[in-house]
């Protein structure tokens, strides 16, 4: 027989693991719909966008691409105000549901041969749509994880959202290839993924319905202590730590979009490979991602947050040159080398980044700030890094101008992460909201 203590901790400890497992998958099937397009670029453009020049075609596509990254500052600052104001569950529910019917209505959109230019209109139309779910999809799901878990496991548990990242890009990976392996009509090949989306919309929103209130958000609830402004409030008070936390996402979102997206036009483009062949390169690349992740972020709960991420941006300006090096022999071990390292570096700054974000602001505000800063590195780092790496591509015709690109993104990174605070070993529930409200005299939070 249980009791009321142990029954207390059999709750959390089930409530942690569906909220985990939610998380994860949620997160997987959100950037599996965002990064479709991408995987898709070179076939997008010549659909809505033909040019003679492929990379003419393929450089509109990717400011198409670019779309949906505007568009997640503004999810964030949406939906940071009603997870912050409602709950962390409410604002997931919505995200999914609207990345989810946005994707599946890309692959219904006409080809610019059959509606002209309206059909470019109507993809990146639809890319603003994601852009607004996905920008509100992240901070609800870390904050799912890290708020039900203990303080000497936030990294470790908070990491597993971000395995949703290369998961989904994976999964993106693998129905493309599946779908071009059985779809033998090319107008329909790329559409089925974005169509197929659909059932995976389904399963989250069903995970998502079962998981409860995180127990730091309804004990704001209980004190009274919900902002009635959270997004104000997080500008006016935490201001800096937004920016921070934009500038250190520009060593890790830059270089992966690189990795992931640009790849696939350098590879089919320049290097002259099947895509296929690139596909399954990128596939290797996010699977041990994947795998990496969870140690970078138990690795954080042991030696701090900052060590590691500081680490990985470092590792990054260094692997630059080497990764293209690699890449450009066309060597198969050379380019899994080249992956390798490329792993190494982005997921020592991936896998502690939910929890020293979450950490970072004030338990009233902390959907709001961590989703800003986390998405306004959409518009200074995500967005642009496809664009800049295939205008330089155009103009240098090398891929050293876009290893330099890289490495000053990851020195911005580096910059940015030594002047943010280490917060790991703090209550989230008390010591930053109370950190905060002692900034403002008087003005505690109100419902």
């Amino acid at each position: 027989m249980y009791t009321s203590m142990t029954y207390g901790a059999y709750i959390t400890r089930r409530m942690l693991i569906r909220a985990l497992v939610t998380s994860t998958i949620g997160t997987s099937i959100e950037f599996f719909d965002f990064g479709l397009y991408g995987l898709l670029a070179v076939t997008i453009g010549k659909t809505f966008f033909p040019a003679q020049n492929p990379l003419a075609s393929t450089l509109a596509a990717f400011v198409t691409f670019g779309a949906g990254f505007a568009a997640r500052p503004i999810g964030a600052a949406v939906f940071g105000h009603v997870g912050d104001r409602v709950g962390r569950k409410g604002a997931l529910i919505v995200t999914l549901m609207l990345t989810g019917i946005a994707t599946c209505l890309i692959g219904l959109v006409p080809s610019y041969a059959q509606i002209g230019i309206w059909g470019g209109i109507m993809v990146a139309s639809l890319r603003l749509l994601q852009g607004l779910g996905l920008g509100g999809e992240w901070g609800g799901s870390v904050l799912l994880t890290v708020e039900w878990a203990g303080p000497g496991r936030r990294g470790l548990i908070g990491s597993w959202p971000q395995v949703g990242i290369p998961l989904g890009v994976a999964l993106g990976s693998v129905s493309v290839l599946v779908s071009n392996a059985l779809v033998r009509d090319p107008y329909w090949a790329w559409r089925v993924p974005f169509l197929a989306s659909i059932v995976l919309v389904v399963v989250g929103l069903y995970l998502r319905l079962g998981v409860r209130e995180t127990p730091v958000f309804t004990r704001l609830l209980e004190d009274r202590r919900i902002e009635r402004r959270p997004v104000v409030e997080t500008l006016r008070y935490q201001w800096r730590d937004v920016v921070l936390i934009c500038l250190m996402r520009a060593g890790d979102q830059a270089p992966a979009l690189i990795f992931n997206t640009f790849i696939l036009a350098y590879g089919t483009l320049v290097l002259r490979l099947p895509q296929e062949t690139i596909l399954r390169y990128g596939l290797f690349h996010t699977l041990l991602s994947a795998a990496l992740i969870p140690l970078m972020g138990l690795a954080s709960d042991v030696i701090g947050r900052k060590r590691i991420y500081l680490l990985g941006a470092a590792g990054m300006a260094l692997w630059a040159f080497p990764f293209w090096t690699l890449i450009n022999t066309k060597v198969p071990v050379a380019m899994m080398i080249a992956f390798v390292g490329a792993a190494l570096t982005w997921t020592a700054m991936c896998g502690p980044q939910a929890a020293l974000f979450a950490e970072t602001f004030a338990g009233r505000l902390r959907y709001s700030g961590a989703s800003i800063g986390y998405q306004l590195s959409a518009i200074t780092a995500g967005g642009p890094a496809t664009i800049v790496a295939t205008y330089l591509l155009s103009t240098f015709r090398t891929s050293s101008a876009i290893a330099l690109y890289m490495i000053a993104c990851a020195v911005v990174g580096v910059l940015a992460t030594l002047a943010i605070r280490e917060r790991f070993p703090r209550d989230l529930a008390v010591d930053q909201d109370d950190h905060i409200a002692a900034r403002r005299p008087g003005a505690r939070g109100r419902s």
